[in-house]
């Protein structure tokens, strides 16, 4: 991917929550397509490795959770974490962090990734397919900047961390705005 680019049109399959079930597991399945989330909207999306892994928990997803009110005052209306794992893992992450601001889309199939050319084989830490580091401002469907971690490639023993983080990402948009304004 790359800026001007249109981001893959792919259907997720998520899990919402529906009071109407009743019982112990009130969740339904619902397809999400590209259009739902990004349509309309300026969004910051990023991509990592998996959910519950240490970066993630630790310094990404709490990053973009807590400087979302930064986001927003730069004209970012959504900010989305993906991950190549399915709808129970994500909502359950999403449970644990205590997310009022990010919110997660599950690619368990990593179609979305495979389409921006994402994936990659992460072997020797058993995790199989999965996506790369990355980030991206995207507006109405369209990269408007991409934030990718540098050494992609399959079965690589690293997981660099920076270029996809949410303060590179927050001073990329201030740059930008301010040369707007200018």
């Amino acid at each position: 991917m790359k800026s001007g680019l249109s981001i893959p049109n792919v259907t997720f399959k998520t899990r919402v929550r529906d009071e109407s079930i009743g019982g112990d597991n009130p969740f339904r399945w619902q397809d999400m397509t590209t259009d739902d989330y990004f349509k309309g909207k300026r969004v910051v999306l990023f991509s990592l490795p998996g959910a519950f892994t240490p970066t993630c928990s630790t310094y990404q997803l709490p990053g973009y959770e807590n400087g979302a009110a930064d986001f927003s005052a730069e004209g970012i209306d959504e900010i989305y974490c993906m991950s190549v794992n399915d709808s129970f893992v994500m909502n359950k992450w999403a449970e644990s962090q205590d997310l009022k601001n990010v919110k997660v889309i599950p690619d368990g199939s990593g179609t979305f990734t495979r389409l921006a050319g994402m994936l990659v084989r992460k072997d020797p830490q058993g995790f199989g397919w999965r996506s790369w580091r990355y980030a991206a401002v995207i507006d109405n469907g369209v990269v408007e900047a991409w934030f990718e971690e540098p050494g992609r490639e399959d079965d690589k023993d690293v997981d660099p961390y920076g270029e996809s983080s949410p303060e590179t990402v927050l001073n990329w948009l201030r740059e930008a705005n301010r040369e707007a304004a200018a």
